[in-house]
């Protein structure tokens, strides 16, 4: 029976959502197949937890000793948003010590997980996306010059956060300044993107060995000014509607080109690529490496519309 070692935790303001989807994915674990450790790999400490107790990993050959027997686990499920699950970091270890893993390689996780980099790699393929403008910590930048060019509203994100966390719409440009001091709270690069007025939707691809997956759309419909923090995660402030209500012309064309920027940007596992339709054109938004797996999550919600439990798919995954 193979051990799987399910990583939550990380280092970013994503750990709590983090958390969520790694006691998913554990419960989730085909019992017959699979023994689930689940893991919280934070700045100063990786340990396996199990009840009220923490056992620390050897990160030397990703061991534990448990109850004086030393486990060597044989597959990282990586479930942690944001540094170290998302970015390439834990793949890069993974890689120097010879364990396989879940989801994308240094590489592609690094460049989806810089919203701009993505962009910029994806620009070639005439993938449709937003206009944007970047800024950094310490660069002058003039608001008039950006607005002039962005348009209003604007979207002011960090360039590498994740959960809506520290992003603001911004409808007028005294608001401007004040949002993406914000944003500067969660990263040290922001970006700014116009405004797009449509449909969202979101498409969870997965293409293993055997088979292609490119999951129902999942239409998201939210009460708040955007889908932020609180939107994605308070029950009743958001309907994710699952299949969207858009025609199956307009979603055979978002799915197509979701599963043509997986293989673009080399993606593997599951992976869910977010997008507004408006006047029938789909817009890519961003490339989610480590998509959100909890109760309240769209992927799990795609997969069970296919026909497929997450346990399946999760199979599928680690015996690939």
């Amino acid at each position: 029976m193979k051990k799987i070692a399910v990583l939550s935790g990380g280092v970013s303001s994503e750990r709590v959502i983090s958390i969520k989807t790694a006691k998913q994915l554990s419960e989730a674990l085909d019992k017959n197949l699979f023994q689930a450790f689940l893991a919280d790999i934070g700045k100063n400490s990786w340990d396996i937890l199990i009840e009220d107790k923490k056992y620390p990993i050897d990160k030397n050959d990703f061991s534990a000793i448990i109850e004086g027997e030393k486990i060597k686990f044989d597959y990282a499920l990586i479930a942690i948003h944001g540094t170290l699950g998302e970015d390439g970091l834990l793949q890069a270890y993974f890689n120097m010590i010879g364990i396989p893993y879940s989801g994308c390689d240094v590489l592609t996780s690094a460049v989806c997980f810089n919203k701009n980099f993505c962009k910029q790699y994806l620009k070639p393929y005439n993938i449709t996306m937003a206009k944007s403008v970047m800024i950094k910590a310490d660069q002058d930048y003039d608001e008039k010059q950006i607005i002039d060019y962005l348009g209003l509203p604007v979207f002011v994100k960090p360039n590498t956060a994740g959960s809506s966390f520290g992003i603001s719409k911004v409808k007028n440009i005294v608001d401007l300044n004040k949002a993406i001091k914000n944003a500067f709270t969660e990263d040290s690069f922001v970006m700014i993107e116009s405004f797009i007025d449509g449909i969202e939707v979101s498409c969870g691809v997965f293409k293993s060995s055997k088979k292609q997956y490119v999951f129902p759309l999942t239409e998201i419909d939210t009460k708040n000014e955007f889908f932020d923090y609180e939107a994605k995660y308070t029950p009743g402030v958001t309907d994710e509607i699952t299949p969207a209500r858009i025609s199956d012309e307009i979603t055979a064309k978002v799915q197509e080109i979701a599963s043509e920027v997986y293989d673009i940007l080399n993606c593997k596992g599951l992976v869910r690529i977010d997008f507004i339709i408006t006047n029938n054109t789909p817009h890519l938004l961003e490339v989610n490496t480590v998509p959100g797996m909890s109760a309240e999550s769209i992927v799990p919600q795609q997969i069970r519309a296919a026909g497929y439990t997450v346990s399946q798919i999760l199979t599928e995954m680690i015996l690939d």
